[in-house]
């Protein structure tokens, strides 16, 4: 159940005291992990900060601002794609405010990773449909909402499994809206962030327990992630089969993967 919240910067779900907090990708895919905190509410309060700021620094400002203005205590921050390096960014800021991350479906922490991403796409999908996610990169011109929702509607085909028909996973969740003008301002200054080295630095640095859960599908690499992070001292890391990009909608590995978040969310042993 959602309960009113201080505008549309933050939902919230549950009752208080607020632990958890659910971080949606894109950059930009604003509620797109309505899902994960609506299911996560049966353990406890969760907030759902909505991400609205056009840069990587304005995102880390606006979270951390919702974390210590709206969370009970430090909290357990859950991340989905670029949800995942948020949350490593904050903690790096603000250790204070997060007490555990959880990193779903993360990208790589290395650049050397990143160009596997799309060309593990682009070999999943038909010719014509390839071409035209070629052509949307190397156009030279500035994509319209239309281009962007049609890209997108691609790389869900791609990045998925075995994916659950469209809306069973919604339930009676708000509609993702995905926003063009921040994925196009805020992933250039991400991507840079993981070119310079910045990006896993902060990562290593942390003191807070890290786990990450992947699917074997996933075209971002599981080694892309756990050999990078394998220098954290409290991480570690569990791949689910048959699972793609964003193991909520998943037919084969939705309830394993909420059953492997609520384990690593209460600090036991993963099953399995």
């Amino acid at each position: 159940m959602i309960n009113g919240g201080p505008g549309p910067r933050l939902r919230r779900y549950g009752s208080p005291p607020y632990r958890l907090a659910v971080v949606h990708g894109g950059p930009g895919a604003t509620g797109e992990a309505a899902p994960v905190a609506r299911r996560l509410s049966r353990l406890g309060g969760v907030l759902e900060p909505l991400q609205t700021a056009d840069s990587v620094s304005g995102q880390i400002d606006e979270l951390a601002a919702c974390l210590d203005a709206e969370a009970d205590g430090p909290v357990t921050l859950i991340g989905h794609s670029w949800g995942a390096w948020l949350g490593v960014l904050v903690a790096g800021r603000r250790p204070d405010l997060v007490a555990k991350l959880i990193l779903v479906g993360s990208g790589p922490f290395l650049a050397r990773d990143a160009p596997g991403v799309m060309k593990t796409r682009l070999g999943r999908l038909e010719p014509s449909d390839r071409q035209e996610i070629q052509a949307f990169f190397t156009s030279g011109t500035e994509p319209d909402q239309a281009a962007v929702v049609r890209l997108t509607s691609l790389l869900k085909r791609t990045d998925a499994y075995d994916p659950l028909p469209a809306g069973e996973d919604a339930q009676a969740d708000p509609p993702c809206v995905f926003a063009a003008d921040i994925q196009a301002k805020v992933w250039p200054e991400a991507a840079a962030l993981r070119q310079s080295g910045e990006l896993l630095r902060i990562a290593l640095s942390l003191s807070c327990p890290i786990t990450a859960i992947h699917g074997d599908y996933d075209p971002h690499p599981v080694a892309g992630v756990r050999e990078p992070l394998s220098g954290v001292s409290r991480f570690r890391m569990i791949v689910l089969p048959r699972c793609g990009h964003t193991p909520w909608r998943e037919r084969q590995a939705r309830e394993a993967f909420f059953e492997v978040l609520a384990s690593a969310i209460r600090g036991e042993a993963i099953p399995g």
